[in-house]
């Protein structure tokens, strides 16, 4: 058994880009249109055997969670990144748009989604959660810059944003989206004190 071990362990790295390969994989195969990707076709793309996929991910829906959970994680990752490189009601703009994009990744995941909506899975409240505090954290970096408008909270912006981006998916959807989130982020910044 400790032999068993101290093999695996220089395997890590592998492992670990194994599991990469296929949550890449999976995502290109579901925002590509094709909800009903088979495992088999996914494990061949990221070039590993089934068998792997399913060490890695216990059933096809826990990979469809953990391909939503990634999406989630480098979106909430974006605001200090962007807080870094632009000033705040800048940071704001970008994050803005970043999650109406967001949104066009989830209308490509839809189908393939629905399979763990119906499950008591916590992905998604955790995931409207982890968003409201990033734009959280973007208005009160915005609102002690004098650049955005104080009394709007996280939550609040999020529900708006979620009318935006619960727009059909029809043709042009994504532009028109980006339009009405620009007029939301002028009101955003109408009121503020615009300190020099």
């Amino acid at each position: 058994m400790e032999a068993l071990l101290s093999s695996s362990r220089p395997l890590r790295a592998d492992a670990r880009r194994n599991r990469e390969a296929l949550l890449a994989a999976a995502r290109e195969a579901f925002l590509g249109g094709d909800a009903d990707a088979h495992v088999e076709e996914i494990a061949r793309s990221a070039g590993v055997a089934v068998g792997t996929l399913y060490r890695h991910f216990e059933t096809r829906e826990v990979l469809i969670e953990e391909v939503y959970r990634k999406e989630v994680d480098d979106l909430c990752a974006a605001p200090s990144k962007l807080l870094d490189r632009h000033p705040p009601d800048e940071a704001l703009r970008r994050f803005l748009l970043l999650l109406v994009d967001h949104a066009a990744v989830g209308k490509g995941m839809s189908v393939a989604l629905e399979s763990i909506m119906a499950t008591d899975s916590p992905v998604f409240e955790t995931a409207r959660t982890r968003m409201a505090n990033a734009l959280t954290q973007l208005l009160d970096a915005g609102t002690a810059a004098g650049t955005v408008r104080d009394g709007v909270t996280g939550p609040t912006l999020l529900r708006a944003l979620g009318g935006i981006c619960g727009m059909r998916a029809t043709e042009g959807w994504l532009g028109e989206a980006h339009q009405i989130t620009a007029l939301l982020f002028d009101g955003l910044r109408y009121g503020a004190p615009r300190t020099t």
